[in-house]
């Protein structure tokens, strides 16, 4: 283990998977994560926070690992009554995972604030890290596609991404501040490390916060992303759709320009060796290694060199 302290921006599946091996290589309580909340969304009276719950589950242990989310095991016997009463069901709703939302609405109704129960849950999930939404205001990423405007929950799984983006914005951003304590450990940590997530609407939805990106320009600690498009394409999401409609390069190198303001190194896979000379030109030193983590080992040791990049 090495024993330093780390702040990982992250979204949700890919950064879940990244953090797996994170925490097999610095201990969990040297470990700060600001989740995406741009993804909440209320459904059937509920607040879901799809990112911050998978990065919970998937640290627990309990993640269900051909999704990618929600509970292993898990059965859908109420959302399937649900759609027998005339809801719409396209938002998959575990009988596990609705416990979560229900305790987290009933805490946030009691005037608790969200950062306060997510780290609620974090402990009784047995969890040491720090698990930080970014805001504990109300952030909402919108996607203006050719049908309409619409959340990017029902653009990304009602819409499974097929409508044409035309654009993307974060309601809510211009009076969203950072959760407490957010800033404060982006200056004090050794490390900073951006995971393979949506740089959009994922780590972007992060940086729309007041104060975040500033911070990331500011803090003395390396700050190392990993590239979440491989070959030109995102091994899940659609970073490389959205990147393309705002006229983005939908390569590693457009992941490089897009937070090149505030980053070190860029990790990148073999694939993309080729583009590594474009990527030094931009200010960001490339690591080219196998990013595609189909193993646990793969994930333990993308998470050591990024680690590594950290120090140097």
């Amino acid at each position: 283990m090495v024993s330093i302290t780390i702040v990982a921006l992250a979204g949700g599946i890919g950064a879940s998977r990244f953090l797996e091996g994170l925490v097999c290589v610095v201990p969990q309580n040297k470990i700060t994560i600001i989740g995406n909340v741009g993804d909440d969304i209320e459904i059937h009276g509920l607040h879901i926070s799809p990112d911050l719950d998978i990065v919970l589950y998937t640290l627990a242990g309990v993640v269900d690992k051909s999704k990618g989310w929600g509970f292993r095991g898990d059965t859908f016997a109420c959302q399937d009554l649900l759609g027998h009463y005339g809801r719409e069901t396209w938002f998959n709703l575990g009988d596990k995972d609705l416990a979560t939302h229900l305790y987290r609405t009933e805490q946030l109704r009691n005037g608790k604030p969200l950062s306060e129960i997510t780290q609620d849950l974090v402990r009784r999930f047995g969890l040491r890290i720090r698990l930080l939404p970014a805001t504990d205001k109300v952030l909402q990423t919108f996607v203006t596609t050719n049908v309409g405007r619409m959340h990017f929950e029902e653009y990304m799984v009602k819409r499974r991404t097929s409508p044409k983006v035309r654009g993307v914005t974060f309601e809510g951003a211009v009076s969203a501040k950072p959760t407490s304590g957010v800033l404060e450990s982006i200056r004090e940590a050794d490390g900073v490390l951006i995971s393979p997530s949506n740089p959009i609407v994922s780590i972007g939805a992060i940086l729309a916060v007041r104060g975040i990106r500033s911070a990331l320009k500011r803090t003395r600690a390396r700050v190392v992303g990993i590239s979440p498009i491989v070959n030109g394409k995102t091994v899940k999401g659609p970073a490389d759709k959205l990147m393309r409609a705002l006229g983005l390069k939908s390569t590693a190198l457009g992941v490089a320009e897009y937070y090149r303001d505030f980053l070190d190194t860029l990790i990148i896979d073999r694939a993309d060796r080729k583009l590594a000379e474009q990527i030094q030109q931009v200010g960001v030193k490339p690591v080219a290694t196998n990013t595609l983590m189909r193993k646990k080992s793969d994930k333990i040791q993308l998470a050591k060199i990024a680690v590594s990049e950290l120090h140097c």
